[in-house]
């Protein structure tokens, strides 16, 4: 895979859909980009994709809902691979309203977003669906301080943000496909790239954060960068866990980045 691609939009949950993506990391395999829509009574997107494959993401969110009923998108953060098609999404859905922190506002702001499209809901506070409530939470594992994260209270379900992600050797339908090394091994990777301050953190503050989660009872998490994963929250915070042993990484420097390019171009 050389370039990002977007695969079918498929049911994860009751009422809930995922618009899976991967993105190609140069000598490191490939990442998912994930968003995800609730059919509740007020529909909520939760991230918008990737820019560079904006016809078929807006074709295939259109397939799954009328854009004009859509009431809520909610922004995890406001890296590019998570607000890549908010424009356009904006446009195509005028009754929708941004859910986002009041720093994810700021830097909203620089891209001109009418204040008055968005939302402010801080970690613990809770948004009503019409048939449900979700509830925002800061995720023990994150790289934008703005980062949050939310529950439905009605299918169990934990949308994670960037938590939990791992770099992947191939495509999944779910997370349970990837043996438990390959996932630790991706799960680490991934963290220490996206949060490497977590080598650093307090053990007992850590766990306290991981036992939040745990809390939960989350019978499906839905990361921004893992394929969906029934059941396995307990084993995705041991996982996590294990970040705080692990190295931080630098990435390659411009020689090795050119070896791997150079190694790409001949494939």
């Amino acid at each position: 895979m050389q370039s990002p691609t977007l695969f079918e939009s498929r049911r994860v949950a009751p009422e809930t859909y995922t618009l899976p993506a991967y993105l190609p990391v140069p000598g490191a395999g490939i990442l998912p980009v994930n968003a995800f829509l609730i059919h509740a009574a007020q529909p909520l997107l939760v991230d918008t994709g990737l820019a560079a494959l904006k016809s078929d993401f807006m074709k295939r969110l259109s397939q799954l809902i009328d854009l004009e009923d859509l009431a809520w998108i909610w922004l995890t953060h406001t890296d590019p691979d998570h607000l890549g098609n908010l424009t356009d999404v904006l446009a195509a859905a005028p009754n929708a309203r941004i859910v986002t922190t009041f720093l994810g506002m700021g830097k909203l702001g620089l891209q001109q977003i009418p204040t008055d499209r968005v939302y402010l809901l801080n970690p613990g506070q809770k948004l009503d669906l019409g048939d449900r409530t979700v509830t925002a939470i800061k995720p023990p594992s994150f790289d934008a301080p703005e980062t949050t994260g939310l529950f439905d209270s009605k299918t169990r379900t934990l949308f994670s943000a960037d938590c939990f992600g791992a770099l992947m050797h191939q495509p999944a339908q779910t997370a349970l496909e990837i043996t438990p090394d390959a996932l630790h091994e991706g799960l680490v990777a991934w963290s220490m790239v996206d949060a490497p301050w977590l080598a650093m953190v307090d053990a007992h503050a850590f766990d306290r954060a991981l036992n939040t989660v745990h809390q939960l009872n989350a019978e499906m998490v839905l990361s921004s960068h893992l394929p969906p994963a029934p059941g396995m929250v307990d084993a995705l915070l041991t996982h996590l866990r294990a970040t705080r042993f692990a190295t931080p990484a630098n990435g390659p420097d411009q020689q090795a980045f050119e070896q791997i390019m150079a190694q790409i171009m001949v494939a």
